[in-house]
């Protein structure tokens, strides 16, 4: 924590990400770009890094990180997504703390574009109402 006692933000790493997904070997590669885009195109202020062995997005805090252990579809973990409404649906399981998004084809990607910019949207503005 800082001084503060705010979480700090965790520095971006854009170049790390890149450099992880040129040589990133996952059949849904295409669609992991593809998401990772939507979700960095949100708000300016989202930060990536590698996580996991993967990249991951913050915004005050841990927000969304991708599992690519699975082949079979791109993985979305969100991390406390159980504090997000889910009105889209996107969201999946009755975990605790996390909620998980999946997409399985490039036409998945664009038809849940929008319930996945939603959620982040969401994330962000209660990461920035917390702050208040």
């Amino acid at each position: 924590m800082a001084a503060n006692n705010k979480p700090q933000q965790p520095v971006n790493k854009t170049e790390e990400v890149e450099e992880f997904m040129d040589k990133l070997d996952h059949p849904f590669k295409a669609e992991v770009y593809a998401v990772r885009n939507i979700i960095k195109n949100v708000n300016r202020d989202i930060t990536e890094q590698i996580k996991w062995a993967a990249p991951s997005f913050s915004y005050k805090g841990y927000m969304v990180t991708f599992n690519l252990w699975a082949k079979q579809h791109v993985h979305l973990v969100f991390h406390n997504g159980a504090i997000l409404t889910n009105e889209s649906g996107l969201l999946e399981g009755d975990y605790p703390d996390r909620r998980m998004a999946y997409f399985s084809s490039m036409d998945n990607v664009k038809l849940k574009r929008a319930a996945l910019e939603g959620a982040v949207r969401e994330w962000v503005k209660l990461k920035d109402h917390e702050e208040q």
